[in-house]
């Protein structure tokens, strides 16, 4: 897809993390995997824009993604990204949210904020979850590129108080916050990761050309997704899916027996002729 491990430092971008907060993976997607996602995301955009100011309202986003396309299934268990989740979080860990992100010339900066913020557990701790964001189209500072704060990932809550998910008018920035903002420039098929608690935003586009990435998030095997997948992705799809992938979707336990079926593993609900226990034993007694 793209480097190889073999060429993959993976202990260099864990160092680069735990210290920035955040790190680029060069090369992360080769030539033919970047025309894969154009092509698998080019019937779905250009039909909605953004609900509100921190959608985007000239930003067009494709939800659970992983479910639209064989390419984002091998993104989403990419081994290069497992590894360093694999750092960050706990065995067992979740993907919580898919989705492509399509920045329109005209769009306004997003409100700083963490990806993990709506977990209310107080800072400064580990991250929560591990985000990804995929460049299909370059990323400038111009062009709506990915702003990040170097070093934020360990601040306390307040030390990022003023921020998206902390204030009453989200139009406003704590001040100070802006001027630390650092652009991300990368070049198609590069991959900004970084770790839940890391503030950032999504950059304006000053440019003429929209700029298109998407984002895989991870989280932590207790915490609730962002994204409901046992209603967003049909069964039948995910019955063809890897088992890795299946257990990123929620189809596990996190011990002893967290996520359980009716006293059952969830995989068991992936069977063809499965029957939820309580309309088997309905019908047992009817």
């Amino acid at each position: 897809m793209g480097d190889s491990n073999s060429t993959f430092d993976l202990h260099a971008h864990i160092a680069a993390i735990e210290r920035d907060g955040y790190t680029v993976i060069e090369n992360f997607l080769d030539p033919g995997a970047l025309a894969a996602v154009r092509k698998a995301l080019a019937s779905h955009l250009g039909t909605h824009r953004g609900r509100n100011d921190f959608e985007g309202y000239k930003t067009e986003r494709v939800y659970t993604l992983v479910a639209r396309d064989p390419v984002f299934e091998r993104v989403v268990e990419d081994s290069r990204i497992l590894g360093l989740c694999d750092r960050f979080l706990r065995p067992g860990y979740l993907l919580t949210a898919s989705q492509a992100i399509c920045i329109h010339p005209g769009e306004t900066p997003q409100a700083v904020h963490s990806d993990d913020s709506f977990y209310t557990i107080p800072r400064p701790r580990p991250a929560l979850s591990f985000s990804t964001i995929v460049a299909v189209d370059p990323f400038t500072a111009d062009n709506g590129g990915t702003e990040v704060i170097p070093g934020s990932h360990i601040w306390s809550d307040d030390e990022v108080a003023g921020t998206y998910y902390g204030l009453d008018d989200e139009s406003t920035d704590w001040p100070g916050l802006i001027d630390r903002l650092l652009p991300v420039e990368m070049p198609a098929g590069a991959c900004l990761a970084f770790v839940g608690t890391l503030l950032h935003r999504g950059g304006a586009n000053r440019s003429r050309a929209p700029r298109l990435a998407f984002s895989n998030q991870y989280c932590q095997p207790w915490a609730r997704t962002q994204e409901n997948f046992f209603l967003g992705v049909p069964i039948e799809l995910v019955r063809k899916m890897s088992p890795r992938l299946q257990q990123l979707l929620g189809y596990d336990i996190w011990p002893p027996f967290m996520g359980h079926v009716t006293a059952s593993h969830p995989r068991k609900a992936l069977a063809s002729d499965f029957v939820p226990p309580v309309i088997a034993d309905k019908r047992r007694y009817e």
